[in-house]
């Protein structure tokens, strides 16, 4: 489909000096109005997300005001300095570099992972770090998520509240510089990329999750077991990952996930009948495990793995920051299935 304006070309410059904005912006706005080519927009779709990444901006959050206001591109870039502030130099130099025609080589990779958890990932596709954050920047983001939801760890009764940040467990919280801190642990860093066997990857700017314990008239919404990627095969590599804030137990709607399916998916699917739906399938029965981990680990993950989290029946909440890095060239399947 076309339209009367020309989207910009992904070098041209905005005032912050970042390429791409300009373009992203042009493309959501013909998107809009139902004017863009969708197989342009999935092109570009990891650019974009690495866009956002280095403004510090969430996906849903960005396309959610510009659907709503349809700003003018001044209007647009003077919310993201409202909302996120300015990338550093360091930041936009590395990001206007992947349009430079010869592209700067990964840097060398120290291992940050021992033999024995390289074993143990390649086996069973997940992996905890233990340790990456202090338990007291885990409280601290406890306290800024509590404020955020004025909610209060000593009264159950404020648990329920609604609040329009709040999707089932999901909380649509991005900006604050305890969690922007939390995202450039150098520990989660490191084991990304000995994971993705490569530095130039990028932190993207994710929300943060509540799961309160189920009440008589609050009951676990979700997500269980899923996939967040198409199952046409063959799965590309890719990688997904949590933070617990706070000591969580089994029963504490702890993070679920099938250990080694990343080496047996693609024999599990060919296994169903014709016509059959496999994300309808029982997941559990393929060997679900709820990973039980102390506030300051870091769970990662093969996005092959069904994953998802459990209904809470503790007496406690359970407090995630959700964080992954992944390269601005990262490619998708074409078809979703």
């Amino acid at each position: 489909m076309t339209s009367d304006f020309t989207l910009p070309q992904s070098t041209e410059l905005s005032p912050l000096g970042l390429m791409h904005i300009k373009r992203f912006w042009g493309k959501v706005m013909l998107r809009r109005a139902n004017l863009l080519d969708e197989e342009l927009w999935k092109k570009e779709w990891q650019l974009d997300k690495t866009l956002l990444s280095v403004l510090g901006l969430g996906l849903e959050q960005t396309l959610t005001y510009v659907f709503q206001y349809a700003p003018a591109f001044e209007e647009f870039e003077h919310w993201i300095l409202l909302t996120s502030g300015t990338p550093t130099g360091e930041q936009i130099r590395k990001f206007n570099r992947l349009f430079d025609e010869i592209q700067t080589p990964s840097q060398p990779i120290p291992p940050a992972l021992s033999d024995e958890e390289m074993a143990f990932w390649t086996e069973n596709g997940y992996l905890i770090l233990r340790n990456v954050i202090s338990k007291e920047d885990c409280q601290a983001t406890i306290d800024v998520i509590c404020d955020f939801l004025d909610i209060k760890l000593d009264d159950a009764d404020t648990w329920y509240g609604l609040h329009h940040s709040r999707q089932g467990i999901m909380v649509q919280l991005f900006q604050h510089p305890l969690l922007q801190k939390n995202r450039q642990s150098e520990k989660i860093r490191m084991a990304y990329e000995q994971l993705w066997q490569r530095t130039d990857i990028w932190v993207t700017t994710d929300r943060v999750g509540f799961n309160p314990p189920e009440s008589d008239k609050w009951k676990f919404p979700g997500p269980d077991l899923h996939w967040d990627c198409s199952l046409d095969l063959p799965i590309p590599f890719n990688l997904q990952g949590l933070l617990y804030l706070a000591d969580t137990a089994p029963n504490q709607g702890a993070f679920t996930l099938v250990p080694g399916f990343h080496n047996r998916i693609s024999d599990w699917l060919h296994s169903l009948p014709d016509g059959a739906n496999p994300r309808t399938e029982n997941l559990h029965a393929l060997g679900s495990l709820p990973i039980a981990a102390q506030a300051g680990d870091f769970i990662i993950w093969h996005q092959a793995l069904p994953h998802g989290s459990r209904p809470n029946t503790s007496s406690k909440p359970r407090f995630v920051q959700y964080i992954n890095y992944q390269p601005a060239d990262l490619s998708h399947q074409k078809h979703w299935l």
